[in-house]
């Protein structure tokens, strides 16, 4: 039987064409070695404590499972990850959720985190507008290789405290000043040296390398790595007329009718790329910009400095989205059923969420501040006002269909060279 290339209904969506490998950009096997060494070494962060990996694991679907992550100083990985000891606790949560890599390779994708502050753009002359503005490095092979560098560069992340390392203090003069610091560190390892130089025969020696090899070599990595394109979904597409269960093939087709799930979750992407306001409950210390009086996340308009962006967030793309809780730019949901509920009716989710939904490493200085905002009567009717999506009313036998759906998204690749047991500076890999 063929596959339809639209489903009937008052509300048709072409379905899109199945992934191949030749929607991805291209990457370099042998770099993409070394980044995967650079994303599990410690040496990349401030304190020489926390990789690229401790929050984005193999073993946890490219993220770390928690609702906000724990990044520099905390201890573990996963729900069993802490917010440390002694001095080296954390001062804060990293405020929004570890973002999946699945796909991130893809032609297509011009604009990166849930606020959108990295996209394609020529605004400062090196073709993306991002944190760094004109102070981006030269020679970058793309958008996944700039957002490498922005980790490396935040303090609950990976730089850590001012007062414990040069490159925390470092962000304080200008973010650029950032990647020299760490470069150093790289190039006093012959081993990334040697590997830099089987890779790339024109760099001659250390004195060749630049932060930008680094971000390339973690961006072919990433690239390489997680491309989700074998779900029951992308067979599917395929022609396997047979690869969704009647449940799941029920559910595609509220996706992509009655439930209006494509409007925003389009093409191969199943991401629009764009901007949304879904009045998801605030918690942790948010984004808040410096001019801001009180603890706050709006999205979007950080960025862009407009109005109506405020609370917008990035469409997330959905392959292996059973995976990748919790869910929301927050995490607010550790449930899949949990966030599917709250996109069909966003304000009666906001009303009815309640705290104890949330995975959050306990903290006894963290903990009665955390839902401070969350409890701030006029926060709250500023996000009740921001509402992008009209409520759709489903059957609870519905909504059990599209999730079944949503797990046809899963494939079986979960990475293709996984996680290194050593990593050339020595330090421990999580």
């Amino acid at each position: 039987m063929a596959v339809p290339t639209a489903l009937a209904g008052p509300n048709d969506r072409a379905l899109p064409p199945p992934l191949t490998n030749t929607d991805f950009h291209d990457f370099d096997p042998d770099l993409a070695e070394i980044g995967r060494l650079l994303f599990y070494d410690p040496v990349l962060s401030g304190n020489r404590n926390i990789s690229c990996g401790t929050c984005h694991h193999h073993d946890l679907a490219t993220g770390d499972g928690l609702a906000l992550g724990v990044g520099e100083g905390g201890e573990g990985i996963g729900l069993k990850r802490t917010t440390g000891r002694g001095e080296a606790r954390i001062e804060k949560r990293v405020p929004r959720n570890a973002s999946p890599l699945f796909n991130l390779g893809l032609k297509e994708i011009r604009v990166l985190f849930h606020d959108g502050r990295l996209s394609v753009d020529n605004i400062f002359g090196n073709g993306f507008n991002s944190p760094a503005e004109e102070y981006l490095p030269s020679g970058l092979k793309g958008i996944l290789a700039a957002q490498a560098l922005f980790p490396l560069t935040s303090e609950t992340e990976m730089a850590g405290n001012p007062e414990e390392n040069k490159v925390a203090g470092a962000v304080y003069d200008r973010i650029d000043h950032v990647w020299p610091l760490l470069m150093e560190r790289v190039l006093a390892i012959p081993a990334y040296v040697d590997l830099f130089r089987k890779a790339d025969p024109s760099i001659e020696g250390a004195g060749n390398l630049t932060i930008t090899h680094v971000a390339n070599a973690l961006g072919d990595f990433i690239n390489g790595e997680w491309r989700a394109t074998d779900s029951p979904f992308d067979r599917y597409l395929a022609g396997d007329s047979t690869a969704l269960s009647p449940q799941a093939r029920s559910g595609m087709e509220l996706f992509y009718g009655k439930a209006g799930c494509s409007s925003c979750h389009a093409g191969q992407m199943m991401s629009d790329q764009g901007f949304h306001a879904l009045t998801l409950p605030h918690f942790g210390p948010g984004r808040t910009r410096v001019f801001d009086p009180y603890v706050r996340d709006v999205g979007r308009m950080a960025e862009s400095n407009r109005l109506e962006d405020a609370y917008r967030f990035r469409t997330p793309m959905l392959r292996n989205v059973a995976l990748t809780g919790p869910w929301g730019h927050n995490g607010a949901y550790a449930t899949l059923e949990g966030i599917v509920r709250h996109h069909l009716d966003p304000a009666a989710g906001f009303e009815n969420w309640q705290p104890d939904m949330v995975q959050l490493p306990a903290d006894e200085r963290l903990g009665p501040v955390d839902f401070i905002a969350f409890e701030d009567s006029r926060e709250r009717a500023r996000l009740k006002a921001r509402i992008d999506i009209a409520p759709v009313g489903l059957a609870d036998s519905e909504v059990a269909e599209l999730i079944a759906f949503l797990h046809a998204l899963t494939g079986n690749d979960k990475g293709r060279l996984g996680r290194p047991e050593t990593v050339p500076s020595g330090l421990p890999v999580d």
